[in-house]
């Protein structure tokens, strides 16, 4: 009998993770060859359908998956793409942009164009946002309630985390699907920046890395 469930750990890497079932009950691994052919790569969070069968070892095993929603394919046939359907957006190169931000954070400080004090609080909040994030991601789809308020992460990213909250977003596959927390996160960065440029503009920046650094 097939069975509803939803993604709680994936490993994208390694092609694998563990299914919690909506009824209840034990958790079951999931490998990426489990699904249909011609399926995109799954992500924690996604629900699907399954068979529970125990494996050699008896450990319980999701198979002959699809993602809820998806046809059964034809043998042979790709799955037919529906009129007006718009084309999957492309993933953003969040590593890339998080790391960018901070290389160039640096350098402009670097020649005496940034303030010390404003790269140190990029670099500072980024690295505490990152932590935030990694804790967050291990803790989610297990029997815990300790997970990391959505607000503290954006709080973080307010003053300055976002470059590491990009990075973790994309390294750990992690809050990157949840169109509420992207909207979100996205204007804590479009706030951050224009607060940044206010402050380096007015000269306050400049004053407090003097008095930091004597």
């Amino acid at each position: 009998m097939r069975q509803a469930g939803r993604i709680s750990q994936w490993n994208d890497a390694k092609g694998y993770g563990f299914v919690m079932p909506h009824e209840g009950g034990a958790r079951a691994f999931v490998h990426i060859k489990a699904f249909q052919s011609a399926s995109r790569r799954p992500v924690e969070g996604d629900l699907i359908s399954y068979e529970a069968a125990p494996d050699a070892k008896g450990r319980l095993n999701a198979t002959q998956v699809r993602f809820a929603g998806q046809r059964i394919a034809k043998p042979g046939v790709a799955p037919p793409r529906r009129a007006g359907k718009p084309t999957p957006p492309k993933r953003i190169p969040r590593v890339a942009m998080g790391l960018g931000f901070l290389a160039v954070t640096v350098g402009l400080m670097v020649v005496g164009v940034v303030p010390a004090v404003l790269t140190l609080a990029y670099l500072l909040a980024s690295s505490a946002s990152y932590l935030f994030y990694a804790y967050d991601k291990h803790v989610a789809g297990k029997v815990r309630r300790d997970r990391v308020p959505e607000q503290t992460l954006h709080l973080l990213d307010l003053v300055g985390g976002w470059p590491g909250g990009l990075i973790a977003q994309q390294a750990l596959r992690h809050k990157t699907v949840k169109a509420s927390f992207q909207r979100g996160f996205w204007v804590t960065v479009v706030l951050n920046l224009a607060i940044f440029a206010m402050w380096w503009r007015s000269g306050r920046a400049e004053t407090w890395s003097a008095w930091l650094l004597g």
